[in-house]
């Protein structure tokens, strides 16, 4: 396994610096002695700016209510930068945060690194039969527990009902229903079918996971990317484009894809939970009832979507576990779960907070529930945040015609092999 320096030689890098932790207090906080917390704690909210960032903002700055001696020292991190920047700090042992958000596939590589806290036996994971099995697999590595689940999704069709009632087509079901759907509304309304993210792999994977395929079998130790199935999906997507059922970017991706779906320019996009309060502020879903989410097509083989999701997770460094520990239990409980659920239609990760009303009422997790609890997991393993990069480069350029699909896939597998010694 790839690692960085050892937990035991981290802990005692960061005793000896004066800069360890994201705490600005010069003593930290602890709450020994006088039974009250105190000091500042940092975290890094990796959420979307200018819509989900506000509502984290928010419910950390309340955590204080609750505990008047802590500072919650909040910065939004683009998502984009991170996994690498909180790399990079962790490893400096100057300027890691506190607490970060993390996605699931790096809490198994921040673990492995030794760069996060294990939390059993803390206040951090606080009733921990109650988050759902599959939230809870990416928190654990080696036996043990470094992060909590804070949020859980995957991925389905939004889609513009009015441009759909204006073309007189129905939510298709399979990838060629998608082409024949998308055919009839440019016929129709002149619009587009779909707008393909083609500069972020994850948008992929729900169309290799229809072909029965996938990035790697890690009980075996065998990357698949490159066998018959990731070919297939791989042609999948090329030919959504090439047909015109779709259009695509090599770059921007997230702002043209939403930028087009928003403004009515497209009728159909592949996202997930996290972008219904974004989706919202757009023309065409000022009146949200216009937004319509369905599974996302199948492929020849199944009907899969990722499992995604947030963790919250402790820095080994921090000089202020005790308080890190209760914000973690504090933003990861059911009812601050439910208070995100109502302001921005995202998943709990845990299972009493579903029979909570805010919940319950939401159709946006009534329908994504479903599709969770049957998402296909990735593998969690270290190197699983490390797949994404090789698979996109090849991704992009299969799309825009750089290269083909046969070869995008080999030189994927090449780049897995090399990241994953010893696999075949």
């Amino acid at each position: 396994m790839r690692r960085g320096i050892t937990a035991t030689a981290l802990v005692a890098a960061l005793a000896l610096a004066a800069t360890a932790c994201g705490s600005d207090d010069e003593n930290g906080g602890t709450s020994k002695g006088s039974g009250e917390l105190s000091g500042t704690v940092t975290w890094w909210d990796t959420s979307t700016a200018g819509s989900e960032d506000k509502v984290f903002k928010k419910l950390a700055e309340d955590f204080t209510k609750e505990h008047p001696k802590v500072r919650v020292n909040y910065v939004n991190v683009p998502f984009g930068e991170a996994q690498n920047k909180f790399k990079n700090a962790a490893q400096s042992g100057s300027g890691a945060p506190d607490v970060i958000r993390s996605e699931v596939a790096w809490t198994p590589e921040f673990a492995d690194l030794g760069y996060l806290a294990p939390l059993d036996g803390t206040s951090a994971l606080k009733k921990p039969d109650d988050f759902l099995k599959q939230a809870a697999a990416s928190t654990k590595y080696k036996d043990k527990t470094y992060a909590v689940p804070q949020v859980i999704d995957s991925m389905g069709i939004f889609y513009n009902k009015k441009i759909f009632k204006e073309a007189g087509v129905e939510v298709p079901k399979t990838v060629d229903e998608l082409k024949s759907v998308a055919e009839k509304i440019k016929d129709k309304t002149g619009k587009t079918g779909m707008y393909l993210r083609g500069d972020d792999a994850y948008w992929f994977l729900s169309f290799l996971y229809g072909e029965g395929g996938d990035m790697v079998d890690a009980g075996n130790n065998t990357v698949t990317i490159d066998n018959a199935q990731g070919v297939k999906a791989m042609k999948v997507v090329k030919d959504l484009v090439d047909s015109g059922a779709a259009k695509t970017d090599a770059t921007d991706g997230w702002e043209n894809m939403q930028a087009s779906f928003k403004d009515g320019k497209v009728a159909m996009i592949i996202n997930g939970p996290w972008a219904v309060a974004d989706t919202y502020a757009g023309k065409e879903f000022k009146d949200k009832a216009n937004l319509g989410v369905a599974p996302v097509p199948a492929g020849s083989v199944a009907q899969g979507a990722p499992q995604g999701g947030h963790n919250l997770a402790v820095y080994a460094g921090s000089k202020n576990l005790d308080a890190s520990y209760a914000f973690v239990e504090y933003m990861t409980s059911a009812e601050t779960q439910a208070k995100v659920t109502k302001e921005l239609s995202l998943l709990p990760t845990r299972t009493s907070a579903y029979g909570m009303k805010d919940v319950v009422d939401n159709e946006i997790v009534g329908f994504f529930k479903p599709v969770v609890e049957t998402a296909v997991e990735r593998p969690w393993i270290p190197e699983t945040g490390s797949l994404f990069a090789p698979l996109v480069t090849e991704y992009t350029k299969v799309l825009t015609g750089q290269t083909t699909p046969e070869k995008g896939v080999k030189t994927t597998g090449d780049s897995y092999r090399k990241l994953l010694k010893g696999w075949k």
